[in-house]
C-alpha cells in the first residue's frame, strides 16, 4: 500500500462556482471514502487557490480516476490537476514508519 497526493488548482471563480457542483463532488469523495481510498481531502485556504486530497492504493490509478470523474474537473473548475506518491514515515497512518534509534 502507498500514499498518493491528488493537487488541485483552481481558478479564481472556484469559491463562486463550486456550490452547484457541491453535493455530486462531496458524494464522490465519501464513496471513495467508503471504499476505503480516499483518507482525507479540502480545499486550501486563505488563499482558496487549490485543494489537496489524500489518497492510499497499490498505484496512482485510483486518484488519478476520482480526479477525472470529479464534477469539479469535468466542468472546469480545475484549472490543472497532478498526483505525486507521498512517502509517509511518521505517524499511525505512515506506510513506512520509520523510528528514531533508541
Amino acid at each position: 500500500m502507498k500514499h498518493f497526493l491528488l493537487f488541485y488548482e483552481v481558478g479564481a471563480d472556484y469559491v463562486e462556482k463550486r456550490a452547484q457542483f457541491r453535493d455530486a463532488h462531496l458524494r464522490k469523495a465519501w464513496d471513495s471514502i467508503a471504499r476505503n481510498e480516499m483518507i482525507l481531502g479540502g480545499a486550501l485556504a486563505d488563499p482558496t487557490d487549490g485543494a489537496v486530497i489524500l489518497f492510499r492504493g497499490e498505484s496512482r490509478a485510483v486518484a488519478e480516476a476520482f480526479a477525472k470523474s470529479d464534477p469539479y474537473v469535468q466542468n472546469g473548475l480545475v484549472a490543472h490537476w497532478y498526483v505525486r506518491e507521498w512517502s509517509t514515515v511518521v505517524g499511525e497512518l505512515a506506510v513506512n514508519p520509520v523510528s528514531p534509534p533508541r
